[in-house]
């Protein structure tokens, strides 16, 4: 099985030279921004709009209470077949695209790959991953943001606050299969058996980031689909990027693109590579430099 995580894996993440040039906004240059959201979507026509509603309502009353305050919203369409990428280019005709950006992926690359490519074109001193599904409350960034305060002083400006679901966890027992919550049980135990052993949730979608941790950890993401987050939150640990873990307020929203047994088995693979590729120095970490 070492053997075959090593031989199979990518030697590099994707070459990530197209952020470096160009006038397109990149994550290698200074921020101009106080906040970047980074919204990743994939068949999203439908759940986006309530997303997108609370989030930029709630983004342009604080900016009217603090005229210092600035944001930016971007929308990555993840090679969506459905209308996705018109609904989003409503809003930034509505709000103006130095407020919402949207950036289009030909072929879908997964939830990893377009939160990467988001995050890589961001402008924010701070960036915030968001599900388009807006599972999450949007108000709940300031959670997140006082436990990325109090994380303070950053190690080379490096810290991450991530949204937890954990503290809901016995409620949402009950309303699984006894299935559905062994599976749960299954992926819990291999996420802290592999790769992370501090955060009980790994999963939740809503993360912020300063802009330094961003680019430390992004810049060394392989995983693009759903196992993404754990290497993410891996990298941090192994880079000694302080983490902080928040409970938010949380709704499932009908739609997932999580299919039960399949993407948990495929996460289960993903989380065994990239603790043996790791192990086995097929991946290795390197620190970025900014502009």
């Amino acid at each position: 099985v070492c053997a075959i995580a090593h031989v199979t894996a990518k030697t590099m993440p994707h070459d990530d030279a197209e952020y470096r040039k160009g006038s397109a906004p990149n994550i290698h240059d200074p921020a101009t921004r106080e906040l970047s959201v980074v919204v990743p979507s994939y068949n999203e026509e439908n759940r986006l709009p309530l997303m997108m509603d609370e989030a930029l309502g709630y983004l342009e009353k604080r900016q009217k209470e603090d005229p210092s305050f600035t944001y930016e919203v971007i929308v990555v369409n993840d090679g969506s077949k459905d209308q996705t990428a018109k609904v989003a280019k409503e809003y930034s005709k509505k709000y103006g695209s130095d407020k919402v950006r949207v950036i289009s992926l030909e072929k879908n690359r997964g939830k990893g790959g377009a939160v990467r490519t988001g995050v890589f074109s961001s402008r924010g001193q701070k960036i915030l991953m968001a599900d388009a599904d807006g599972a999450t409350k949007f108000a709940d960034i300031e959670k997140v943001e006082e436990g990325l305060k109090n994380l303070r002083p950053w190690p080379k400006g490096m810290a991450i606050s991530c949204g937890s679901r954990a503290h809901l966890e016995k409620d949402s027992i009950a309303k699984r299969s006894y299935f559905r919550t062994l599976l749960m049980y299954g992926f819990h135990f291999l996420v802290w058996f592999l790769c992370v052993k501090e955060i009980r949730d790994t999963q939740c979608g809503f993360k912020l980031l300063t802009r330094e941790a961003a680019l430390q950890t992004f810049s060394n993401l392989h995983i693009e689909r759903w196992a993404f987050d754990v290497e993410l939150l891996y990298i941090a640990q192994r880079m000694k990027i302080p983490i902080a873990e928040v409970a938010v307020n949380w709704t499932e929203i009908e739609g997932s693109k999580l299919v039960p047994f399949w993407s948990w088995l495929q996460m289960g693979r993903d989380l065994l590579f990239i603790r043996l590729r790791y192990m086995t120095g097929a991946w290795k970490l390197e620190a970025k430099k900014c502009n």
